[in-house]
């Protein structure tokens, strides 16, 4: 069944992947239920700690596993229907590629591969290597590159062909700063063209950077989906004191130095605290409040899914 794409890249309904493992083949859920949307021309982040289905999630999308039950659709077509995948660019956390072949070569074999005829190929391979800083490299073998040279000829794989949508796992493994900055600045420019990009890390600044959405998934299951400001909401995760006088205001000692002391604080403890300062003669320097962050979230949902565990890895 084909849906209308319209504004919707990626849809799954209801996806689930069991995997079985161990002498026992024990049944393990990697996917419970998972129901997701990625709009078309925008970045979508998907975060989660090892083990969340972030992987299995981008595996089944790309069609190198499928799904024990649900849908999914790219692009409105199901997601196992080989024509979806000549739309799709698609970077794998660790791409193997012919270490024998320069990054030159290498791109146009999978230019071959996609039917780019080859003037276009070509001019399409400079541009590339141009944009990831390989241009120097670019008739090197592979078994020569560093694993960051790598991630960053298998972005120009990914690219080659002129996707409709991109989904990238991991895109920023094993890269350096430059490495990092060169790939952001990649995304964000097939964004400004129109692409959509699909892709997962664990590097939250990136995230955070990058995103026009984000979702969260824990133990296979989504935990929460928006921007990072409604992920984030304006919460006031603690409050930092910094106060001169002798004067135990409460809370957790930070630091103390000659600016004075540190201390964090409960939200609700800021204006006892604070009372108790003036009450004692001491001086009020600094009340900063620390608001969550994606990774404050992260690992909230973490917690909050703990309890659950000992029923994914029961019988089913």
């Amino acid at each position: 069944m084909t849906i209308d794409a319209g504004d919707v890249v990626i849809r799954t309904e209801g996806l689930r992947k069991v995997y079985r493992t161990g002498f026992w083949m024990r049944r393990v859920v990697g996917l419970e239920s998972l129901d997701l949307e990625v709009r078309r021309g925008e970045v979508f982040g998907i975060v989660g700690p090892n083990g969340a289905g972030k992987t299995t999630t981008i595996k089944i999308l790309t069609g190198l596993q499928a799904a024990t039950s649900g849908h999914a659709w790219i692009l409105g077509q199901p997601y196992d229907v080989p024509a979806t995948r000549q739309k799709l660019g698609f970077l794998p956390e660790r791409p193997y590629f012919y270490e024998h072949l320069s990054a030159r070569e290498l791109l146009d074999f999978y230019g071959r591969l996609f039917g780019v005829e080859r003037a276009r190929r070509q001019r399409r391979i400079d541009e590339l290597l141009e944009r990831v800083d390989l241009t120097r490299f670019a008739d090197v073998a592979l078994r020569k590159y560093s694993k960051g040279m790598v991630q960053r000829v298998g972005l120009c794989q990914a690219l080659l062909h002129d996707p409709e949508l991109i989904i990238l796992d991991e895109p920023m493994s094993g890269l350096d700063p430059l490495g990092r900055a060169l790939v952001r600045d990649v995304i964000l420019e097939e964004r400004a063209r129109g692409c959509s990009v699909c892709f997962s890390s664990h590097i939250l600044s990136d995230v955070e950077a990058l995103s026009d959405r984000v979702a969260i998934i824990v133990k296979g299951r989504l935990r929460g989906v928006g921007t990072v400001e409604e992920l984030i909401g304006h919460r006031v995760r603690y409050v930092e004191l910094r106060y001169q006088g002798a004067v135990d205001p409460g809370g957790t000692l930070l630091r103390e130095d000659d600016r004075g002391r540190v201390v964090r604080l409960a939200p609700d403890e800021a204006d006892r605290a604070v009372a108790a300062v003036v009450r004692a003669g001491g001086r009020v320097l600094e009340l900063v409040p620390v608001r969550e962050t994606l990774e404050s979230v992260l690992l909230d949902e973490v917690d909050a899914a703990a309890p659950v565990d000992e029923k994914r890895m029961g019988v089913l």
